[in-house]
């Protein structure tokens, strides 16, 4: 059921990249989403950020509207939807790439995790949407594409030279990335969370289809072991849910 909460901050992270803190705390699990709707727009899925706030990037009609709202504001809400991470003890890495900082950030603040690297990556300093987070890790490694902050390159090329070193590996991020992890780590130790095209928010249209698995219902979060062997990294849908090669 739809709840209006008012936006009692917005501030701007990164290039085209803000965040809305709204008035209503949720109990939620790293991981996990919410749809955020407005009158007249539509609805979409965020991953929480926080019990109280949305990371988002402006990419199409629906997040340059939302862009558009100032504290004071209001929003639709329900949720939160889907499954979070699990925690695992030991040394853990936190691998976000780009706009998937979210339900890293969330799971750096509230995974009950013992000792948690993080690492990051963006196409330029500019797109860091980094928050505070470095409070809540024990180590930040940054990359860029065009160096111009940390190390330049992936974060895929820093997991691959440690991944011995972890008990876990949590990821989110692009398909094309979360599939380099998936195969660095053999799709053992790993929990990724996906992203499809959503519109119930709750495995009854079936829209956000992955394999076996509809991601508002089973996921966001997943397994190597579950995503092995499905279209995951290959295909996508569109949102008349044709495949589309990504």
């Amino acid at each position: 059921m739809l709840e209006r909460v008012q936006l009692r901050e917005v501030w701007e992270v990164a290039r085209n990249i803000k965040a809305f803190r709204f008035d209503k705390k949720l109990d939620f699990t790293p991981g996990q989403f919410i749809m955020t709707w407005l009158p007249g727009k539509g609805e979409k899925p965020f991953s929480l950020a926080d019990r109280d706030l949305i990371v988002v990037k402006k990419v199409g009609k629906f997040t340059t509207e939302l862009f558009k709202l100032e504290e004071g504001d209001y929003i639709w809400i329900r949720g939160p939807y889907g499954n979070g991470f699990s925690p695992v003890e030991g040394r853990v890495a936190l691998v976000a790439g780009g706009i998937g900082i979210p339900p890293i950030y969330a799971l750096a603040k509230h995974g009950n995790l013992e000792e948690k690297i993080l690492i990051y990556g963006a196409r330029s300093k500019d797109e860091l949407a980094l928050l505070d987070i470095e409070n809540y890790v024990n180590e930040v490694i940054i990359t860029t594409d065009d160096g111009s902050q940390g190390i330049k390159g992936f974060p895929t090329d820093i997991l691959e030279k440690r991944k011995e070193e972890f008990t876990q590996v949590y990821a989110c991020g692009p398909e094309v990335m979360l599939k380099k992890v998936l195969e660095i780590m053999n799709y053992e130790r790993v929990q990724i969370s996906a992203e499809r095209y959503m519109k119930c928010g709750i495995g009854v249209c079936g829209s956000c289809a992955l394999g076996p698995y509809l991601v508002c219902r089973d996921g966001p979060v997943f397994t190597g072991e579950q995503l092995k062997n499905t279209e995951f990294g290959q295909y996508s849908r569109l949102p008349d849910g044709r495949k589309v090669k990504i």
